[in-house]
């Protein structure tokens, strides 16, 4: 049957264009990173409260516009979160965690060039510099 008319017998039969050629396109196997599916890193950070606007200066006036400078690199995005409350569950970040840093990269060989460069090395101490433990847990996920 045709590719159309097979979509159109699905739409008719209630079943959505996107499920249909997902499932003519095989199965996806557990465990596997999805092709196109960027990785997430995230690191823990207890900021200086006495240092935190020279903290944001520095992520906003400095460290963003340099791994923004990436695009096209494979950076995808950056944000700094601050943390406001822990609304369920535990357990609870570690003492004094005040900053959650979030950084997208298109795949971890891409996030290693960027972490190698001059441009890095030269900007992420303005941040680091800030933070009160230098043992931060830094987490490395993948989309999915």
């Amino acid at each position: 049957m045709e590719r159309r008319k097979l979509l159109k017998l699905l739409a008719f039969a209630g079943i959505g264009a996107s499920a249909a050629t997902k499932s003519l396109a095989g199965p996806v196997r557990r465990g596997a990173r999805a092709p196109g599916k960027p990785i997430v890193l995230y690191c823990d950070l207890a900021v200086d409260p006495k240092r935190e606007q020279e903290m944001l200066d520095a992520f906003h006036d400095h460290f963003k516009p340099a791994a923004e400078s990436f695009r096209g690199r494979g950076y995808v995005d950056l944000k700094m979160l601050k943390l406001r409350s822990v609304v369920q569950g535990g357990p609870a970040p570690a003492p004094g965690i005040n900053y959650r840093f979030q950084l997208t990269y298109e795949s971890e060989e891409q996030r290693q060039r960027w972490i190698h460069s001059e441009i890095h090395q030269k900007n992420w101490p303005l941040i680091e510099n800030t933070v009160l433990n230098k043992d931060y847990l830094v987490l490395l996920t993948d989309s999915v």
